[in-house]
């Protein structure tokens, strides 16, 4: 049996946690492998929304065992507001949702340092969320991070305190009133006392070796879906550097993340809007600063799920897409919020870039040191509602222009396509 795995393409937002909520009926386990509470994952079904920032996305299947692998980053302040919030719908998720014991540990110190670091920065920062990512992947690659299992050790408030120390330490440097900085809405030493009390939770949760466990679960013949965070162009060696995330959120993390080997991987799974998104800063060569870009911004209700900033929206960018499909190795797409572009006269696609008047279909080594001009493709647009369509066959025919043209060009299948927020604003191309 392989490990399925589904990841995003671009930069981040593109609707994974619908499709793994629509998926997680076909597999027993549903494995997050990589980023930590900046990722943003909403599902909607029965008129009912949730956002999940830490937990898998098929957590609303009680039949499927959900787990926070070693490369994700747990914050217990966040953990436990989310799972307050799924304590509405009645179910019981602790009961199927497991912690792997190498998985680091946001402290209180890393959201002190990555606000203190970003105010620094002024005009140069890179659109952090503030929620200590880079301080606690910086600490993990450095061997002075703090994992889940050390909960279970009678050194923790030992390793605790060093960390702490070191941290103040580091922000003294760039801010001399560093402690007055705020973490959600509070003060240091208030935020700190309300994350003490919240490592119970984390005491309380069921918490494995995630590599055994998978590799126990395969020789089983248990099917596994493994669930990426933010998207492609934001991986920290293959995205759009500096401007990235802290952590490989391509299909080679999967193998870091869950301690798999990469001859166990199977179908990858790759999500892509329609249209381009952005938060933050960083280059983005499709960015529309007229209506068309207003009107994706307020149809598409692109506003982040985690920190409530306004996306920057474009057109669909065919370079950046089959970049990540090359790094990937996706086997299937999957097109997201096909319903935002319907009532555009016409729609534009980049199939190329002019980098120094000369055209390429390759992504530069820094787009944001050097002026990159998308090269696009008009197509016609279409007025009718995708929202409301049950069947393939009854997509507009303009809208079937664009879409077969998009898979052409890739050279992969488009297997999903979703018209709405709902799980079942579904449709499945067979």
């Amino acid at each position: 049996m392989k490990t399925d795995v589904l990841l995003g393409l671009q930069w981040g937002d593109e609707g994974k946690g619908k499709i793994v909520d629509v998926l997680t009926p076909q597999y027993d386990i549903v494995a997050r492998f990589q980023g930590g509470p900046n990722a943003g994952h909403t599902i909607e079904f029965e008129d009912k929304k949730f956002v999940l920032h830490t937990i898998p996305s098929g957590i609303f299947n009680e039949r499927s065992t959900n787990i926070i692998g070693n490369g994700v980053l747990v914050d217990p302040f966040i953990l436990d507001k989310e799972l307050q919030r799924l304590d509405t719908t009645g179910m019981d998720v602790t009961q199927n949702l497991y912690v792997s014991r190498k998985a680091h540990l946001i402290l209180p110190s890393h959201r002190l340092l990555d606000a203190v670091y970003e105010q620094a920065k002024g005009e140069k920062k890179i659109g952090s969320t503030l929620k200590g990512i880079g301080p606690a992947y910086t600490d993990k690659t450095s061997r002075n991070g703090i994992r889940v299992g050390d909960l279970e050790t009678a050194y923790f408030d030992e390793r605790y305190a060093e960390a702490r120390k070191r941290h103040f330490q580091l922000a003294s440097i760039y801010n001399k009133d560093f402690l007055e900085v705020k973490i959600e809405g509070l003060v240091f030493e208030q935020y700190e006392q309300l994350w003490l009390e919240k490592l119970q939770l984390l005491q309380s949760l069921k918490k494995i070796d995630s590599e055994y466990y998978l590799a126990e679960a395969l020789k089983e013949n248990k099917k596994i879906l493994a669930e990426g965070a933010q998207g492609t162009m934001l991986d920290v060696d293959f995205g759009s550097y500096p401007f990235v995330t802290s952590s490989n959120t391509t299909s080679a993390g999967v193998c870091n993340g869950l301690g798999l080997a990469p001859s166990t991987i199977g179908r990858v799974f790759g999500i892509f809007k329609a249209y381009c998104t952005r938060v933050g800063s960083g280059p983005f060569p499709t960015e529309l600063f007229d209506d068309s870009g207003k009107q994706l911004q307020e149809k598409g209700n692109e506003f982040g799920a985690t920190t409530g900033r306004p996306r920057r929206c474009g057109w669909l960018d065919l370079p950046a897409l089959k970049y990540a499909v090359m790094i990937n190795g996706v086997t299937e797409l999957m097109m997201m919020k096909a319903d935002v572009l319907s009532g555009f006269k016409e729609i534009k696609v980049a199939t190329h870039y002019l980098v120094n008047g000369k055209e390429t279909e390759k992504v530069p080594y820094s787009c944001n040191q050097i002026e990159v001009e998308p090269v696009f493709k008009t197509f016609p647009g279409w007025e009718e509602d995708l929202s409301t369509i049950k069947s393939p066959e009854d997509l507009p025919d303009n809208f079937k222009t664009y879409f077969h043209f998009i898979e052409k060009e890739v050279g992969i299948p488009i297997k999903l396509i979703s018209v709405g927020p709902d799980r079942e604003q579904t449709l499945l191309i067979a």
